[in-house]
């Protein structure tokens, strides 16, 4: 039962104080729930890329829609994880198992997703999930745990490896193409230019017919496997106008180049392209990027991403010509049942004999063939 507040008496001979004014009720402080682990149903896709969206850690490869890309076009098995508390995400954690005789048994980052690894609002939140991986990776006797992030998520944890292989090409851009011109050193600016005075013009595709084209021609003169034409298109059809087919053609509608790129809050991130064997005497994929560059300022792009390539390749050199710096990206290991850092590479010598066979197949063979083989590389 209440009781009564008690009166507190004034001397007489002193006026009484004016009362104070009473204080506005608030409600007592409430204790934050539990964090608590949960996987990723279709009916949360929204609630996850709204939590995607607006961390600024989180990249556009931790998207839900990888999740039904990768599985419907590799039949790859995915585990998204997530935390929550009171209801609201706190982080997430995209996994996918990866498994084969000839490349190892991996579980980590999407396949095919040159970022990835937790995204979280503190450190309990990650270790949560990294709980949850470390439980998987040995429930699955997963060869190790690979995690891709632009930093380091374990920088003082012996246990996570780290290996210097792949680096990233970032520059800012400008809203001005003379600015953004300018700033492609000499040489490179010239096989531009080329391209621009051939009349090479660039054209927005609504599906993957042309670009695949390219692309396969490209990837079998340098003997790798070619990914299906359907993963292309579940791209396409899954981030919608985040996800842009550009394709280069001559002034008679020639093809001879096209590009697949993505688009993520201020930032241009060209992905999978290729030019056929003409491209090279018209500058067709140098014209390529320049022509995605231009259309990306004008969208309002500040940030011209062209992706990961491993030290020592061809495409590295392509890169830093266009006076990109590159960045080292540290992804982390962790081994399980491997003794030894994972080595899928080109430059790796036991997988030249290979390259130079895949080389010699007739283009309609390779073409049939790559996405059997391709879906294992991750």
């Amino acid at each position: 039962m209440a009781t009564p507040v008690e009166a507190v008496a004034t001397p007489a001979a002193q006026p009484a104080a004016p009362a104070a004014a009473a204080p506005a009720p608030t409600a007592p402080a409430r204790a934050a729930g539990p964090l608590t682990l949960h996987l990723l149903q279709p009916q949360d896709y929204a609630r996850w890329d709204a939590f995607v969206r607006a961390l600024p850690e989180a990249t556009f490869f931790h998207l839900s829609g990888w999740q039904p890309v990768i599985e419907r076009s590799f039949g790859i098995k995915t585990w998204f994880y997530y935390v929550e508390q009171d209801g609201q995400i706190q982080g997430v954690l995209p996994l996918a198992q990866v498994k084969s005789r000839l490349f190892g048994h991996s579980l980590g980052a999407m396949p095919f997703c040159v970022y990835g690894g937790p995204a979280a609002t503190s450190p309990a939140a990650q270790a949560l999930l990294d709980e949850a991986a470390d439980k998987l990776a040995r429930e699955l006797g997963a060869g190790h745990l690979e995690y891709r992030g632009m930093q380091r998520a374990h920088p003082d944890d012996a246990s996570w490896h780290t290996k210097e292989l792949y680096v990233t090409f970032r520059k800012e851009i400008s809203g001005d193409d003379e600015i953004n011109l300018n700033a492609i050193p000499r040489k490179q600016r010239a096989m531009v230019r080329k391209g621009i005075k051939l009349g090479l013009r660039g054209e927005v595709d609504d599906n993957v017919d042309r670009m695949f084209e390219a692309y396969a021609n490209s990837v079998h003169r340098l003997g790798t496997p070619v990914f299906p034409k359907k993963y292309f298109a579940l791209l396409q059809q899954t981030f919608g106008d985040e996800c842009e087919v550009r394709t280069i053609v001559t002034e008679d509608g020639k093809l001879v180049a096209a590009v697949l790129s993505f688009y993520w809050r201020d930032e241009v991130v060209p992905y999978y392209g290729g030019g056929m064997d003409l491209a090279r005497s018209v500058a067709g994929n140098d014209f390529m990027y320049w022509n995605l560059m231009q259309a990306a300022a004008a969208r309002g792009c500040r940030l011209f991403d062209f992706g990961r390539s491993k030290l020592g390749t061809g495409a590295y050199d392509f890169k830093k010509n266009w006076g990109f710096t590159a960045q080292h990206l540290p992804y982390e290991y962790k081994l399980y049942a491997a003794d030894s850092l994972p080595d899928n590479n080109p430059l790796n010598p036991k997988y030249q004999l290979f390259i130079k066979m895949w080389k010699k197949l007739p283009l309609p063979l390779a073409n049939f063939m790559g996405p059997y083989i391709v879906r294992n590389l991750g």
